[in-house]
């Protein structure tokens, strides 16, 4: 059975949805489960800026706003055993990250490239617009290649049309969760995506 998670690694309810469908897959007692990570991202237009992501909510939400959210995700992180620290998290786009993702799961190493990128961006304050920063990150959780894969043309073409092909089936909001023809949007609780598995087949 495949299980696609739509997600953005800079998106922090994705990253609390990673742990919780990791729950979920320990409770698992069905068929194995194949779970294929595809992109989205979050802010398309996002730069490279490495400002604190704190400024750059707070141009959107107000400074009052922007801090309630990052307390309430962060509340809600650790209870999934995650340490957020967002007072280091800074604005990346992750069209790049992206790329490496899709490379990564080319050599069955996805998932652990991703849960470093995931890391590495909300408790250790890593700049995943550096390029140099994102190569190093990736090879470090055994991607081969990283720097020549970022140089691929035909894989930045493959990464936009799989993020095409993530508009043009609704998603909308990540993580999303979908297998076979049903899907759910939210970091939701390991009960709903074991219903998500046990009926989405």
């Amino acid at each position: 059975m495949q299980l696609e998670v739509w997600s953005d690694v800079v998106c922090p309810w994705c990253y609390v949805g990673k742990r919780k469908l990791e729950l979920a897959l320990e409770r698992w007692d069905g068929e194995p489960v194949d779970v294929v990570w595809r992109p989205f991202q979050l802010d398309p237009r996002a730069e490279n800026s490495g400002r604190p992501m704190v400024e750059v909510l707070a141009g959107k939400f107000g400074a009052d706003g922007a801090r309630q959210a990052q307390a309430r995700v962060t509340e809600v992180a650790a209870s999934v055993g995650l340490d957020y620290d967002l007072a280091r998290q800074v604005e990346a786009n992750t069209f790049e990250a992206h790329e490496l993702l899709l490379h990564a799961r080319e050599q069955g190493v996805q998932g652990a490239v991703g849960e470093r990128f995931f890391r590495a961006h909300f408790t250790e304050g890593a700049d995943l617009g550096d390029r140099a920063t994102l190569v190093g990150l990736a090879e470090e959780a055994g991607l081969a290649g990283a720097a020549d894969a970022l140089a691929d043309a035909d894989l930045a073409d493959r990464l936009e049309r799989e993020l095409a092909e993530g508009l043009a089936i609704g998603v909308r909001s990540v993580p999303t969760f979908v297998v076979g023809n049903r899907g759910v949007a939210g970091a939701q609780d390991p009960e709903v995506l074991l219903d998500l598995l046990r009926t989405g087949g």
